[in-house]
């Protein structure tokens, strides 16, 4: 089981929301109305953990070491929420989410593969990882700073426990685990060509409410990450690199492979697709045999 070492880790590296974040070195002055919207749309954002957390343990049913993980997880990005929340409370109090504005985030995804699922997880970690770290730069408060790095810091270790459970994944389904990762893969890695920041709060999860079945779509502003992105913290194509090298980089790990590009990941994904293909042709000849 992976869940015993990753509770270990992951606890060692735990901070505390009252002893490590600096709430008495808060400059009024170098927080705008403008900065302090975009931390009130995060905290909302963020409240979203629960229904990912709801739709991992019931697409995860017969695995309950990777369910038993979602206590982390889920506890740590529901602290993400209140941390920001927090700060709104201390420093703007009349931003602070309402508790409607949080539930309109928690609504029923569609079932859908668990190894895309985790693979497209994995990636939203490594984004979220570098769209913190650039808030955290553009931000001049230096109490929201500390917080966007905090954050960041723990969305790069959920990155690495998820890539723990896709390798475990390889070790026991093969060429399965490999080609799904891969197909998400090229999806996540080819964001930067799609015009549209790829990330599960903006993907698409219950056909049954589209088109109000994204995140981004359930927020008080749906159309801020956009906005947030480009125009406020500068997510530009130098930082959308670094998410994409760190998907190919990743991956090529966990397959004993090369990928300098999407494409060359993409070329993978249909070798892996032929391989697929020709295993279950031979198996129905014999079968039929």
């Amino acid at each position: 089981m992976l869940y015993p070492e990753l509770f270990a880790s992951l606890e060692k590296a735990r901070w505390s929301m009252k002893d490590d974040i600096p709430w008495d070195a808060f400059e009024p002055a170098r927080l705008t109305d403008e900065q302090a919207q975009t931390i009130r749309l995060n905290a909302i954002t963020e409240w979203s953990a629960l229904p990912a957390t709801e739709m991992f343990l019931r697409d995860n049913r017969d695995d309950s070491d990777f369910s038993a993980f979602m206590s982390v997880w889920f506890y740590e990005e529901q602290k993400h929420s209140l941390v920001l929340m927090e700060y709104l409370r201390r420093f703007r109090p009349a931003l602070l989410p309402t508790e409607a504005e949080l539930h309109a985030v928690r609504f029923e995804f569609d079932p859908a593969p668990p190894l895309e699922t985790l693979m497209l997880h994995f990636c939203g970690e490594l984004r979220l990882t570098q769209w913190y770290r650039q808030a955290s730069d553009w931000h001049s408060e230096p109490v929201i700073k500390h917080i966007y790095k905090t954050i960041s810091q723990d969305e790069a270790r959920h990155g690495g426990a998820y890539l723990k459970y896709m390798k475990r994944a390889i070790e026991r389904l093969g060429d399965e685990a490999r080609y799904a990762f891969a197909k998400i893969g090229v999806l996540m890695a080819a964001s930067g060509k799609s015009g549209k920041p790829m990330h599960p709060t903006n993907l698409h999860v219950n056909q049954s409410l589209y088109p109000l079945d994204t995140i981004q779509s359930r927020l008080p502003d749906p159309d801020w990450l956009a906005h947030w992105l480009d125009e406020q913290i500068h997510f530009d194509k130098a930082c959308e690199a670094r998410v994409i090298g760190g998907i190919l980089r990743n991956l090529a790990s966990l397959f004993d492979r090369t990928f300098d590009t999407p494409s060359q990941l993409n070329l993978y994904r249909k070798e892996l697709q032929r391989r697929i293909a020709a295993t279950t042709h031979v198996a129905d000849g014999l079968a039929a045999a």
